[in-house]
């Protein structure tokens, strides 16, 4: 166990895990981030009761809340002292134990179910969805603004984390030398491939990937880009994980996604699974990536902009440098061999 805690807290902490429903959810949020109505249909449990289990555990410093929109989401966090406590006592957990299989796998069939919505909206919706990314704000200050937060390069491999119609490889195609773009859509990874065609943008190519689970070896990426991905994941924390594995050093990863707000039907209508993001949220998921934030920057609509209009937030994050870095030469080998 890290960290020293007086003996009451320690008391407290342990009584709001002793119990069986409450070791249950924190065996699911030490999985990933959930929230109450998550809960509700993992175990099967009424709103109110769980809403109790979740307040008991906050108090006791074991788990951590935080709001997006109307909806609130917990996890456990290993930044916090609570947080570590938790951990350990859940590292003596069986995981084969019936009840905790059962848990994960119906935690496992929401976050599926949960993309499955999202890749039938990306279908749906592939051959418009510049058009649609476009009625948030205008989106040549967003690219502007990209252009500005990456400098001019050049770069050996530019990756682009849910390309969806390949627009960010167009963008930056004149600043790598090689640029792939992954997404699971195939309708858009379709017509992704079109109009990289049709720019005659050779050094670019798409590929069927999963943003969780990248088909690329450690460290062979000069940037990464996710750009209006992140509110559609239900694991945000894990896909900046990966992104950070496949930087190489001196490597920077930026996100573009929209600043915290409350317009609901984003979920309903255009499957987005988190209202915007605070700066220090992804800043902190950098950081537990291992990466150095270096630039936190808002876009606002402009005035007389429609009432949906929503402000665009960038963040930097760069992969430290080590003491001997690998040269160049062995680098260029190890991106031939990248798929």
């Amino acid at each position: 166990m890290t960290g020293s805690f007086a003996s009451g807290d320690i008391v407290a902490a342990l009584k709001a895990a002793a119990e069986p429903t409450r070791l249950r959810i924190l065996l699911l949020l030490a999985g990933g981030e959930l929230s109450v109505k998550d809960l509700t249909v993992i175990l099967g449990q009424s709103q109110p009761r769980i809403s109790r289990h979740l307040k008991l555990l906050t108090e006791a410093g074991l788990i951590e809340r935080f709001r997006e929109g109307s909806w609130a989401y917990f996890h456990v966090s290993d930044r916090s002292a609570g947080g570590r406590l938790a951990l350990d006592i859940l590292a003596l957990v069986d995981q084969d134990d019936r009840v905790v299989a059962r848990d994960r796998e119906r935690a496992d069939a929401l976050k599926s179910e949960r993309e499955a919505a999202a890749q039938a909206y990306f279908q749906a919706h592939a051959a418009d969805w510049d058009r649609i990314r476009a009625l948030h704000i205008a989106e040549r200050d967003v690219e502007q603004a990209i252009c500005d937060a990456l400098g001019a390069g050049p770069f050996d491999l530019l990756v682009d984390l849910g390309t969806g119609t390949g627009r960010i490889l167009e963008l930056l195609a004149d600043r790598y030398d090689r640029g792939l773009g992954f997404d699971l859509s195939n309708a858009m990874l379709a017509y992704a491939r079109s109009k990289l065609s049709t720019s005659k943008l050779g050094q670019a190519q798409v590929r069927h990937g999963d943003i969780y689970d990248l088909s690329l070896q450690d460290e062979v990426a000069d940037v990464v880009i996710m750009h209006q991905v992140l509110h559609f994941l239900s694991e945000p924390a894990l896909a900046i994980r990966e992104a950070a594995r496949v930087l190489a050093p001196g490597g920077r990863l930026l996100i573009v996604d929209f600043a915290p707000h409350d317009l609901e039907f984003l979920r309903e209508k255009h499957a987005h699974d988190r209202l915007g993001f605070a700066p220090a949220q992804v800043e902190n998921w950098m950081k537990d990536a291992g990466l150095v934030p270096k630039l936190q920057r808002d876009l606002a609509p402009s005035p007389g902009s429609a009432p949906e209009a929503l402000t665009v937030s960038l963040w930097l994050g760069e992969q430290p440098r080590e003491a001997n870095n690998r040269d160049r030469s062995a680098r260029s080998r190890t991106l031939q061999e990248a798929p």
